[in-house]
């Protein structure tokens, strides 16, 4: 377990913001360059959705199981560093096998190469995630540092969002790839290096303490069954809690209805802005992913962090998602066809909504996490991690799918000129503006009766150092 220590070195922050860059960045590229598949290497329908899919399915075995591993684990570098320290390094050589696709193969052929080296990389990527989540959930036991080091984490993070929309332009332009899946090719070697190295910093620099005196639940194939009872009985555990089902369902309300519109980003710019003249859209695309990235890293970030110290972290959520409302009504009356410019108005207050929402949500997380140690006698910051985290998964999944489900309902075809289905343009818009406004609503309903405030923090904080301190004294005498 890391050093539980009420206020933690910058330097300790900054190791663990730079593990988020890469647990952000590998996901954000991966959108960016599945394009290739489909546009490129002419992936069916089906095989694209058995890509989109099986993650998920194999997310919803592989990280709760990972996240018992990690709680559980006996080593003298501590219960998470091996595991993101691998997992880092697999990440890293399985991406850069899994985009070596040749258009001179079949299909079938490179759908099996991908698919197969795909589950290797998601094995990777829960290997090192969910050990990852956790080590920031245990850095801190003071409520507001606990904000200060997923504010930093989240602030690092974000640059991956700026960086992954201009791959789109990199990849499709002559001047710098004969065709997309040579780009492909080789920038997943320019990506999966600092990536992988990112990942592992935490590893290297974040201090931990030996873990090979703890009294953990035992780890091996003989005790499997066992194991497993325990890792359902973890999660029925921490599913009482409904302060941590306040924030699961509140996160999956919020980051499904996000995700299910930000796949239409291209259609609302392209088809309401430029009448559907792709070319001419140029890369305000791009624009919009990378600009509410950087409002998210300097501007709502900052302040978020501020509210959280100010107000409590359950004001500040109602208060930032309360302005990424008044963002989405803005953006419906600034996307003015000819005028892309306008939108830059409203991205600010728009970019508060998913911009804070991880890094509220992660703090909040650590404080349940007391409460579950104080019912429960046991530190599972990997199960709890595994848990909030499938749950984004999940919502992701869904996501994909309502992206399609709204560009059926609104009878949208890109082969049909614009002028033939301009409702159907409008539909698209309304959808992008405000399925995530009632996304939010449904979180903030949610969340208006969350109960951990900072004085039951302390409380429950104060209750727990107690009860070491008697358990030390018992065992001294």
């Amino acid at each position: 377990m890391s050093t539980n220590t009420s206020k933690v070195p910058f330097g300790q922050k900054l190791a663990f913001g730079i593990g988020m860059f890469a647990n952000q960045m590998f996901p954000a590229i991966l959108g960016i360059f599945m394009v290739v598949l489909v546009e490129d290497l002419k992936f069916s329908g089906l095989m694209w959705g058995l890509i989109y899919l099986f993650p998920r399915l194999f997310d919803a075995i592989t990280d709760p199981i990972m996240g018992f591993i990690s709680d559980n684990t006996k080593s003298k570098w501590g219960r998470r560093k091996p595991y993101v320290l691998i997992g880092g390094l697999i990440m890293g050589v399985a991406y850069i096998f899994m985009w070596q696709l040749f258009k001179e193969n079949s299909v079938q052929y490179n759908f099996w190469y991908f698919f197969l080296w795909s589950v290797i990389f998601y094995f990777g990527l829960t290997f090192f995630s969910v050990p990852y989540v956790a080590m920031g959930y245990e850095m801190s036991n003071d409520f507001h540092e606990r904000t200060n080091i997923m504010a930093v984490a989240q602030w690092i993070g974000q640059w991956a969002w700026v960086i992954a929309p201009w791959f789109w332009v990199v990849m499709y332009d002559p001047n710098w790839f004969t065709s997309a899946d040579v780009a492909a090719r080789e920038l997943a070697i320019w990506v999966a290096i600092p990536c992988a190295i990112c990942a592992i910093i935490p590893a290297v620099f974040i201090k931990s303490e030996s873990t090979l005196d703890k009294d953990y639940e035992p780890l091996n194939f003989g005790n499997i069954k066992g194991s497993l009872d325990k890792i359902f009985s973890s999660f029925a555990e921490a599913f009482k809690i409904k302060e941590f089902r306040k924030l699961c369902l509140s996160t999956f309300f919020i980051y499904n209805a996000f995700m299910a519109v930000s796949s239409l980003t291209f259609f609302v710019i392209v088809y309401k802005l430029f009448n559907g003249d792709t070319e001419a859209s140029g890369v305000w695309v791009s624009l919009f992913g990378c600009l509410g990235a950087l409002g998210t890293t300097f501007i709502v970030i900052p302040i978020v962090a501020w509210l959280s110290k100010k107000f409590g972290k359950k004001k500040a959520f109602m208060l930032s998602q309360s302005i990424s409302i008044i963002g989405y009504i803005m953006l419906y009356f600034l996307f003015i066809p000819g005028k892309p410019w306008m939108y830059i108005i409203a991205l600010p207050l728009f970019s508060f909504g998913i911009g804070s929402l991880f890094t509220i949500m992660m703090s909040m997380t650590a404080d349940v996490i007391d409460i579950d140690e104080l019912n429960t006698g046991k530190r599972r910051e990997g199960i709890f991690g595994a848990i909030y985290w499938w749950m984004v998964k999940v919502g992701f999944a869904i996501a994909g799918a309502l992206s399609g489900v709204i560009i059926w309902m609104v009878g949208f075809d890109s082969d049909l000129p614009t002028i033939e289905q301009q409702s159907a343009v409008d539909g698209i818009h309304a959808f992008f503006c405000f399925f995530p406004l009632l996304g939010t609503v449904a979180a903030m309903y949610v969340m208006n009766d969350y109960s951990v405030s900072e004085e039951r923090a302390n409380e429950i904080r104060a209750e727990l150092d107690k009860r070491k301190n008697n358990n030390s004294s018992v065992k001294t005498a």
